[in-house]
């Protein structure tokens, strides 16, 4: 009789859950064994709805690519609500039908996940964009333009010209085919792969800024509203990387 860890390697080979081995070791009565069989059709049954997942999420891409288009690029943006910090734009081409598993909207994606994910987008992708634009220029033609601006210099960035975007929520003012998708970033995986390219580099951008600008917490809120952020502007005031035009950074500089 087998041991119950060779059971398991026997198993880990297994990807179908129609195998006849899980019935041959279904027979088998040890709680050991009967475990692994539970255990390993979970993992089984978790690869086939990611599949299925990232399989839904390429629905767009698809269908361009039915229609003739081959280099399609996913843009978005994140930093749109903090109060500090700049708004960061990412552009990427993946090869065609590429998957990534786990790739998602950065928002979903658990943040132990995000440093892993990036690196194989980037590994993965066929060209990567970034555009960023600084707390003063949003100030000057407010968030939504700023935005903007930044989507349109991760396209610029691009190395490889791609034939038709895939934008998160946004169209751009350029001379190519182009889909805004609400909520992008949870129904294209290219739109998905930029959003995880911006957050990242964002994140590290303001964990820099932590450092320049301590008493924050840029390093953990990024920039957002929090309660330690919100507590730092009382204390230290307002920095150079704050957006002079958003609540509450406003009320406090006009009380100078």
């Amino acid at each position: 009789m087998a041991t119950i860890k060779e059971v398991k390697t026997l198993l880990a080979e297994i990807n179908h859950l129609d195998s006849p081995i899980f019935e041959e070791f279904s027979r088998d009565k040890r709680s050991g064994v009967q475990k692994a069989i539970e255990q390993r059709k979970r993992e089984i049954q978790a690869r086939l709805d990611e599949d299925e997942r990232l399989e839904n999420m390429l629905r767009y891409e698809k269908d361009l690519y039915a229609q003739g288009f081959q280099l399609i690029a996913g843009i978005d943006e994140v930093g749109r609500g903090p109060l500090a910090g700049p708004v960061v734009a990412a552009a990427v081409i993946l090869p065609k039908n590429c998957k990534i598993r786990g790739l998602n909207d950065s928002k979903k994606i658990p943040k132990k996940k995000h440093e892993e994910i990036y690196r194989t987008v980037q590994e993965a992708a066929l060209a990567i964009g970034l555009g960023v634009v600084d707390n003063e220029m949003i100030d000057q033609v407010n968030i939504y333009q700023a935005s903007k601006l930044a989507m349109q210099e991760a396209l610029a960035q691009l190395a490889i010209q791609p034939d038709y975007l895939l934008i998160d929520a946004m169209e751009l003012p350029v001379d190519l085919g182009q889909q805004a998708l609400i909520k992008g970033d949870a129904k294209s995986l290219s739109i998905a792969a930029a959003s995880i390219v911006a957050k990242v580099t964002r994140d590290k951008m303001m964990a820099d800024f932590d450092k320049v600008y301590p008493g924050y917490d840029f390093a953990k809120n990024a920039g957002y509203g929090t309660k330690s952020h919100l507590a730092g502007l009382e204390k230290y005031g307002v920095t150079a990387i704050h957006r002079k035009t958003f609540e509450p950074v406003k009320s406090l500089l006009a009380k100078k």
